[in-house]
């Protein structure tokens, strides 16, 4: 009897972590948070557990990781203005790696390129743009190039920088504008002042790009809506225009986050004000979109949300209401239930 009730312990505590997968959260550590915390999600029942500190670290808003996930980068939106790099330690928590000047003022995005050879910083407070070199133990140099997108008549607040392939886009809420960069002789040159042409003050804060590079999908905070743009042999092409809100929602509203559902037949974006994931059908072939779905968030100022490895679950990070909401995905529909929420102090972006 022994044998057997160590055998099936070992086995629920296998199974335990085969499913389990760590989740990484960054926050404001102006209120209780200290810094970056980990957790254990569950890709069978949608659990979140065993919320731990990673590392005590001054407003850690954003988080990416590099490709081989040795390495987390952050930027820190503090005293000092920095992207910091970290290690990750046996046990699931960090080390400080390094850190750098983010060039200038309210560092709110960093993002990795797919070699992990580059990092990008947005300086959302500055209007500049930092690109850095990353060393083979991930650690940062200092920026090899900083661009300021500030003009004469025009106060820039660059949000977001995404690469894709030998390509950088930028989101320039300030600006309304989303700028191209093309890689020559290993340095970025800006290719076009916006790819598209944008009406009013839309506000482009971030974006997402299907897997073949035809279509970006831009999510503004000021207009509570969604860009679709097309590429085409001359550059972009507008092709879709969609609000994120609730046709009988009539209050104040900011949008935050964009992603594509794992196999791009959905999209989702999420609403401050609204409260709300709003979820989108995508036509693959012409990349157009349409509302199905207004979710409340269960919570208040959702930042940032994430999809699950497995693509079954969106995570949701509730800022004012320090929690985290999680949602199953029905893989036929794109529409999401509400499954529960977990308390996270001042959760603003989730890394799996």
């Amino acid at each position: 009897m022994k044998k057997i009730f160590l055998l099936l312990t070992s086995l629920s505590f296998f199974n335990f972590y085969a499913q389990n997968t760590p989740l990484y959260v960054g926050t404001y550590t102006n209120y209780e948070s200290e810094g970056i915390y980990r957790l254990q999600f569950n890709t069978e029942t949608g659990e979140l557990s065993e919320k731990e500190l990673a590392i005590a670290t001054e407003n850690p808003s954003f988080l990416t990781f590099s490709k081989n996930k040795k390495v987390i980068y952050s930027v820190s939106e503090g005293q000092k203005s920095a992207v910091t790099a970290f290690k990750l330690k046996p046990n699931g928590k960090l080390e400080f790696l390094n850190t750098q000047s983010s060039n200038g003022r309210g560092p709110c995005h960093v993002s990795v390129n797919t070699n992990s050879t580059k990092a990008v910083v947005s300086n959302y407070g500055a209007g500049t743009v930092s690109i850095y070199n990353l060393n083979d133990d991930g650690s940062l140099n200092e920026a090899s190039q900083v661009f300021d997108h500030n003009s004469k008549s025009e106060k820039s607040h660059a949000h977001s920088a995404q690469f894709y392939k030998k390509d950088l886009f930028v989101s320039d809420l300030g600006r309304n504008g989303v700028y191209q960069y093309q890689l020559k002789k290993d340095a970025y040159q800006l290719k076009s002042s916006s790819i598209i042409k944008t009406e009013g003050n839309p506000g482009p804060r971030h974006f997402s790009i299907s897997k073949n590079g035809k279509f970006i999908y831009i999510i503004n905070e000021y207009g509570s809506s969604i860009t679709t743009a097309k590429k085409t042999k001359k550059g972009f092409k507008q092709i879709d225009h969609d609000s994120t809100l609730d046709e009988n929602y009539t209050g104040k509203n900011s949008c935050a986050d964009i992603h594509l559902s794992k196999d791009e037949r959905f999209l989702y974006g999420s609403n401050r004000g609204e409260n709300s994931i709003a979820v989108f059908k995508r036509n693959i072939k012409t990349g157009t979109i349409d509302k199905i779905q207004n979710i409340s968030v269960h919570g208040d100022w959702p930042r940032n949300f994430t999809l699950d490895p497995t693509g079954k679950f969106v995570l949701v990070a509730n800022r004012k209401s320090n929690n985290i909401a999680v949602y199953s995905i029905d893989s036929t529909t794109g529409k999401l239930t509400f499954s529960k929420d977990y308390a996270v102090p001042t959760p603003v972006c989730l890394l799996f």
